[in-house]
C-alpha cells in the first residue's frame, strides 16, 4: 500500500485527481481493492486484475510512449 499522508488520502477519496506518483499509485491500489472486495478474492478476480493492468500499461506504451519516444529520437538523434 502507498503510503501518502491522511490529508492527501481525504483529497484522493473524494474524487481528486492525483498529482504524484505515490498518490497515484494509492488511487490505483483503492480501486483494485473495491474490485477485490466487489468480487471477492480468488484466482480469476486477482488474473481478472493482473490482467486489466497489463493491458493498460500495453496501450498507454503504444498510443502515449512510443509516439513520444519517436519525437525526441528525431529531436535529439537515435542511439543506435
Amino acid at each position: 500500500m502507498p503510503y501518502v499522508d491522511e490529508k492527501a488520502r481525504e483529497r484522493l477519496n473524494d474524487g481528486s485527481i492525483p498529482k504524484k506518483a505515490g498518490e497515484l499509485n494509492y488511487s490505483i491500489t483503492r480501486m483494485i481493492w473495491s474490485y477485490i472486495l466487489l468480487k471477492g478474492e480468488s484466482y480469476q478476480t486477482y488474473n481478472d486484475i493482473m490482467g486489466a493492468l497489463e493491458g493498460v500499461k500495453l496501450e498507454l506504451y503504444r498510443r502515449k510512449i512510443a509516439p513520444y519516444e519517436d519525437l525526441k529520437k528525431e529531436a535529439n538523434g537515435d542511439v543506435y
